[in-house]
């Protein structure tokens, strides 16, 4: 009896085997489009494209490095037009201050500062004279 139920076991796990490696699935089928049909049937091989791979390569290479010279040209352009307006900026200030130092420098407004702080100059009434000095002389 031992051997009979084995003899079944062993038949029914060999079914299972078979129906297992029959219901292997099979190949997907590649669907027929332009695709497809532009690589595999036609105009370009395997063996071609993989021959024109470091061509394409060197094409996307060259891509990026125009792209990245883009982004560096225009954020070149950005930085000098922000050092533009920081100069415009300065030169304001320094024609303001300029001015300003004109204006305190002038005799009346020296006499108004001198007065406020008392410290005794006075304002001469002569004017200012030349001195020359001789070869001759010392």
């Amino acid at each position: 009896m031992t051997n009979r139920l084995r003899t079944e076991v062993q038949e029914e796990e060999e079914a299972e085997k078979q129906l297992i490696v029959e219901e292997k699935p099979k190949k997907k089928e590649i669907p027929d489009n332009v695709f497809t049909q532009f690589f595999s049937k036609g105009f370009i091989g395997a063996e071609e494209a993989t021959n024109a791979l470091p061509f394409v390569l060197y094409l996307a290479l060259l891509g990026m490095l125009y792209i990245g010279n883009r982004h560096l040209a225009e954020k070149n352009i950005r930085d000098i037009d922000k050092i533009t307006k920081e100069v415009k900026e300065l030169s304001w200030d320094y024609k303001s201050t300029k001015a300003d130092l004109a204006f305190k420098s002038t005799l009346s407004e020296v006499k108004k500062r001198v007065d406020t702080l008392a410290l005794g100059v006075k304002e001469t009434m002569q004017p200012p004279q030349k001195i020359t000095v001789k070869e001759g002389e010392q």
